[in-house]
């Protein structure tokens, strides 16, 4: 059965596995699309951008799929976004992933690597920070509704995103440094963590993702 008639697009630019984010919204009872086509994008109630890879291939891949303007339209137009890991990443002005690399600029910020040496007591820390890690809750989004503070999600990654505005952080993380999780403005959700692989929690995000308005 399903929670309502609400279309969620996916946007399939190339990168990432897709299909397990739809089955994952499927199981918690809404339709959503993997879509190729711009026009979907623009038609559809609410947008998401997940992806995994090197940040400038998935700019280019969007920018080559037609998918930019349509994702800045939809955001103006105030639909629910949700970002997932590189989808965070790319709502950011830049990244410094081989080299300097210009985003989505929706987000004012910088994408910055983990640096090097990282510790935690006498354990060295290794990049990629991949695993269950805790969320420390600072503003709660819609998406974060019954959600613990201090819930473990699942992280792959080796870059994390600095905003400029400290109000758009949601959620902060520990490894080796405190970092910036999540993030929520007005529209937007978007997560360095992966709800699609996170389990129980994580399908809250996603159900609660489903019945924003």
């Amino acid at each position: 059965m399903r929670c309502g008639k609400t279309m969620i697009a996916i946007i399939d630019y190339g990168m990432g596995n897709l299909r397990s984010v739809q089955k994952a919204f499927e199981k918690v009872g809404f339709e959503a699309v993997v879509t190729s086509d711009p026009k979907m994008v623009l038609e559809a109630e609410k947008i998401v951008l997940p992806g995994v890879g090197a940040f400038r291939d998935c700019m280019s891949n969007l920018e080559q799929g037609g998918f930019i303007e349509p994702i800045i339209r939809v955001i103006r137009d105030g639909r629910p976004f949700l970002g997932i890991c590189l989808g965070l990443q790319l709502l950011f002005t830049e990244s410094v992933e081989f080299g300097l690399h210009r985003g989505l600029n929706i987000i004012p910020g910088r994408v910055l690597r983990f640096p090097e040496g990282m510790r935690e007591g006498s354990e060295d820390l290794k990049v990629p920070h991949m695993g269950w890690n805790q969320v420390s809750i600072k503003r709660r989004p819609p998406t974060l509704a019954e959600i613990p503070d201090g819930t473990n999600f699942y992280f792959v990654h080796s870059y994390y995103v600095q905003p400029e505005d400290p109000s758009v952080v949601a959620t902060t993380t520990e490894y080796g440094m405190e970092f910036c999780s999540s993030i929520w403005k007005d529209n937007i959700v978007a997560t360095q963590f992966h709800p699609e692989k996170s389990q129980e929690k994580g399908l809250v995000i996603l159900k609660n993702f489903g019945e924003m308005k």
